[in-house]
């Protein structure tokens, strides 16, 4: 578990499913990411970030307030052999719309790289988003991330096509 003045990154429970397949069903939400997924979708992606944690000790984290509300989910995740930027990890966030404004992401995604970096041991981390998510790009800006336009790429996911703009986090200077 990581925790933040604001966030609570903690592994995945049974009783994660509701909010996590109500958030992946929201348009909005998933406007990058090729549109809404269904609940059984959402249920193999949460199997996978449970998978990731209980082999790796690493993964997308559930992201709660301290009271235990759903955020959304932040965190690593190793990179799937068929990616293009394969072999290494990545981190991710997607938030529900009702925390989105407010810095979250990038305090809880500051987090889990400090945690990767130094409990992990990772040379570095990578993140990308397409060129239109400029949300994101903000949290990778925000986060010191530096642009590597060399590693961007275009992959087919789910049957469309998906051009990622890469950034690179290194571990801090001692």
């Amino acid at each position: 578990m990581i925790t933040t003045e604001r966030t609570i990154l903690r592994p995945w429970r049974d009783d994660d499913l509701d909010a996590f397949a109500a958030m992946l069903a929201d348009p909005e939400v998933q406007a990058d990411a090729g549109g809404p997924v269904d609940r059984e979708a959402a249920a193999r992606k949460m199997a996978r970030y449970r998978d990731a944690h209980d082999r790796l000790g690493f993964t997308r984290w559930v992201a709660t307030d301290p009271d235990g509300v759903f955020l959304g989910y932040v965190g690593i995740m190793p990179i799937d052999a068929w990616h293009p930027r394969s072999p290494n990890v990545e981190i991710g966030w997607r938030l529900t719309r009702r925390a989105w404004g407010a810095g979250l992401a990038t305090e809880a995604a500051r987090a889990s790289l400090a945690d990767g970096f130094a409990r992990c041991g990772f040379d570095e981390v990578l993140s990308y988003t397409e060129a239109t998510n400029h949300r994101s790009q903000a949290v990778m800006r925000k986060l010191g991330l530096d642009r590597d336009a060399s590693r961007d790429f275009t992959s087919t996911y789910d049957g469309h096509s998906w051009s990622g703009l890469v950034w690179v986090a290194k571990p801090p200077r001692p």
